[in-house]
């Protein structure tokens, strides 16, 4: 049961991620609450690793720290995403 609760928590973590993420890039996404969702938790785990390399910060659980980590991950997502989307 506990892992079920873990995994639902770091959806909605996901969730609130993704749609900030999406919220502050101007370009338009387009996929919907699993795109979110699966940038948000991208995210979390891209900032969380850049954050410890650069910085030494770890991922201690759901709080701001974590919050704005996993914001800025998504971002980087968002952004890489962009920078390697051929023209069309």
């Amino acid at each position: 049961m506990l892992i079920v609760m873990n995994i639902a928590s770091w959806i909605l973590f996901g969730i609130i991620v993704g749609i900030v993420a999406n919220s502050i890039d101007p370009s338009v996404s387009r996929g919907g609450l699993l795109g979110a969702i699966l940038l948000g938790i991208g995210g979390a785990i891209i900032g969380g690793f850049l954050a410890n390399i650069i910085f030494g910060i770890s991922i201690t659980g759901f709080n701001v720290t974590s919050f704005v980590i996993a914001v800025a991950g998504s971002l980087t997502v968002l952004l890489v995403g962009r920078v390697m989307k051929p023209a069309s």
